[in-house]
This record gives C-alpha cells, structure tokens and sequence, in this order.
C-alpha cells in the first residue's frame, strides 16, 4: 500500500489501546529477563514486546494510530506498536530533510525525502516486525511492530509485565527484543487464574551490524553529515 501524506495540525494526540476495555477476563503476569554477555546489563527491557495470540479462531482488533517523530537525527520512541491494518506516522521535526524507509520487514515501503514540518504515513497490513531507517542518516533506527491481537503489553523498566481482562483459553506468546530476538511458546489461561511466567532471551551472540541504505549499498559519509 502506497504511503500517505497528511498535515501536520489533522494528527490526532490519542492512541488506541490494543487491550479490551471490558474486565471479563484473567491476568497474566511475569518476568522477562535477557542473558547478557560477562560484565554486562539488560538497560533496556522496557523496549521488549509482548503479545499473546489464541491459538483457536481470532480476536477482533480495533485499527489503532500512532507516530514516531524525527528529532535530533533520531526516531522516538525506537521500537511501536500498532495493530495489524493500524498507521504510523512519522513527522519531521529536523531543520533538514529525512527519507523514512523498511527493506527488511513483511512489506517493503518507502515514504520518499521530506523537509522539516512534513508528515507521511504507513498503513501497516500484515504482522510482524518492521525495521525502520533514514536513507540519509546511518544510525536512525527504530522498530514498527504490528500484531493481530489486542492482547499485548510492553514491560516496565524492570522486565515484569502483566496483562489484565484476557479470556481464559489457550494462546501463543511471542516476544521480542532488538537484541534478545523472538520467542514463542503456548499459554493456557484456566478459568481462575494464571500462575507468573518467567520468560528468558538471549543476547549474548548479538553485535551490532550496520544497515545498508534503500539501494542496498553502503551510506556515503560527507563533510556536513557526520552520520
């Protein structure tokens, strides 16, 4: 689907929660936690995504809207969530131009160079997890992930998480992290109630890898652009 161009004063300051409303349902919490390499700390459990998915028919899922800014040669906040069919928005608020663009995720999209005041807009169609760069700054980098469930939680600082109102049953859990990668395992949520879960990932063989630019090569450097 072809990116959007919209005005900067028609985008809306609310975002729809993924979660249901109504408390019909259990609760499910837990911790997550990342095997570091020797000498080294998980500072950035809260950038994890955690979802759950019933392995039995499908829950319906309100199309939410929400955006990452452009600031300071960098995306905020680095990694989104957005339901499946839910936008993005990614205004420019630099004082010079930036080329938003995914090679890598479930579709393929290109928002083109805009200047600063400019805002486009992706309709996210299918699930998974989107990696997001700038064809002119190297290090942006930031994460679009779309899910097909309304029942996803982000952890706090610490790791510990906790979804509310979710319908007993059983379900996949998925998780995911820039540098603990993805995990998937069954849930079953009984009737009264579920006991914690400990989820684990592991980062220990993750290094840094720099991104090629839209044309698949590597970024040119310049003497006014310093990344």
């Amino acid at each position: 689907m072809p990116p959007l161009r919209i005005h900067r004063h028609l985008l809306s300051a609310s975002v729809v929660c993924l979660l249901p409303a109504s408390a019909s349902g259990q609760s499910l919490a837990g911790q997550l936690s990342i095997l570091e390499k020797a000498g080294a700390r998980s500072a950035d459990l809260a950038e994890a995504v955690i979802w759950l998915e019933p392995t039995a028919g499908s829950s319906a899922v309100a199309r939410s809207a929400s955006q990452i800014g452009m600031k300071g040669k960098q995306f905020a906040p680095r990694v989104q969530v957005v339901s499946n069919g839910g936008s993005v928005a990614f205004p420019n608020d630099d004082p010079f131009r930036h080329n938003v663009f995914s090679k890598s995720g479930p579709t393929e999209f290109d928002l083109g160079l805009y200047a600063r005041g400019d805002t486009r807009q992706m309709q996210f169609t299918r699930s998974g997890v989107y990696p997001i760069f700038c064809n002119i700054h190297a290090r942006m980098v930031a994460y679009v992930v779309a899910i097909p469930t309304p029942y996803v939680v982000r952890p706090g600082a610490d790791g510990r998480y906790a979804f509310s109102d979710v319908p007993p049953g059983l379900y996949t859990m998925k998780v995911w992290h820039e540098r603990g990668g993805e995990l998937t395992r069954p849930v079953s949520i009984p009737v009264d109630g579920s006991t914690p879960i400990a989820i684990q990932l592991d980062a220990r063989s993750y290094r840094f890898v720099q991104h090629k630019n839209k044309f698949g090569g590597s970024y040119t450097m310049t003497g006014s652009e310093r990344y």
